[in-house]
């Protein structure tokens, strides 16, 4: 196939996103802790290649590895050279960086492009806080040892919560502008379909006001016209993004991503779970080329805007 995929709104299938296990090794008080998956019970490096390998058939350009957190698996490394394999234009990792500092060169070495960090603090009290364990400057030194063997760009996401961290946002641009790493500023959603209403109302910091000053100080304005309409401020030879909720048309409009499950299921929208499709269970009973598209398939249109724009 050499034509994209669209689903039936038209959008293209651009991007895949696998999360490849929901064990973690910190306990950040926004992440909702789904059930834990058994290691033994995780896809294989196998598997995830013969996922991936289908979706390139479909046209698939791009690839996110996450979890939980990526990089507890022992065979990170493998994965990501099996990805690497099938000639991907991206393939990057979401991470709380925490083996970073040993991992990055073996990453970048299997073919990984790029990485994002989950940091929202350089306080070390902060940090413990919201992470629940103080391993900030092994966190930093991961993120420059990133930068050191050639990732690019390496970002940090910086979810801003208000009473919290909201007044260290600049802060966290001085640390990114010195390291040559770009800032993705994080805004908790806030709206009926979340399933923790009651501390993102009350950490939420909107932070409309906030891009108001940064576009006052930038250098320059860019829009991601495909990302929501995300605004990246260049400012002093900095980079800041700006990602807001994403319950809104736009987001929506302009997906162009799928997602993997920990367990193998096509989850073809962020916000919904009552419409996966399994495919996991398919490729370990040896499906077919075709048989396993034909899932994909489905899976890609079950995919329906979940905010849609009012006519």
């Amino acid at each position: 196939m050499k034509d994209k995929v669209r689903d039936d709104y038209e959008r293209p299938i651009i991007s895949l996103r696998i999360s490849i296990t929901n064990r973690c090794n910190v306990n950040c008080i926004y992440c909702h802790h789904d059930g834990m998956l058994d290691s033994s019970s995780e896809m294989t490096p196998d598997e995830i290649y013969e996922i991936c390998r289908i979706a390139k058939k479909l046209g698939v350009e791009k690839i996110r590895l996450s979890g939980g957190e990526p990089l507890v698996r022992p065979d990170i490394v493998e994965i990501v050279e099996k990805v690497n394999s099938l000639d991907f234009r991206d393939i990057s990792i979401t991470s709380n960086g925490i083996f970073l500092d040993k991992l990055a060169g073996p990453l970048k070495d299997a073919g990984l492009d790029r990485i994002n960090v989950s940091l929202d603090t350089l306080d070390e009290e902060t940090y413990k806080m919201i992470v629940g364990k103080n391993v900030l400057e092994r966190v930093k030194k991961g993120i420059i040892e990133s930068c050191a063997v050639g990732m690019y760009p390496v970002k940090i996401n910086m979810v801003v919560m208000n009473n919290i961290n909201n007044d260290e946002i600049m802060d966290m641009f001085e640390f990114t502008k010195k390291h040559g790493v770009i800032l993705q500023l994080i805004e908790i959603i806030e709206s009926e379909s979340c399933d923790d209403n009651d501390f993102n109302s009350k950490y939420h910091y909107p932070l409309a006001e906030f891009e108001k000053h940064l576009a006052e100080i930038a250098d320059e304005i860019k829009v991601r016209e495909f990302m929501q309409d995300r605004k990246k401020y260049f400012i002093d030879g900095g980079e800041i993004e700006v990602v807001h909720p994403v319950d809104n048309t736009n987001f929506c409009k302009n997906c162009t991503r799928l997602r993997i499950t920990p367990e193998g299921k096509i989850k073809p929208c962020l916000l919904r779970n009552d419409n996966l499709v399994n495919l996991i269970e398919f490729i370990r009973e040896g499906a077919s080329d075709e048989e396993l598209i034909d899932i994909f398939l489905k899976g890609i249109h079950n995919r329906e805007p979940f905010y849609k724009e009012e006519n």
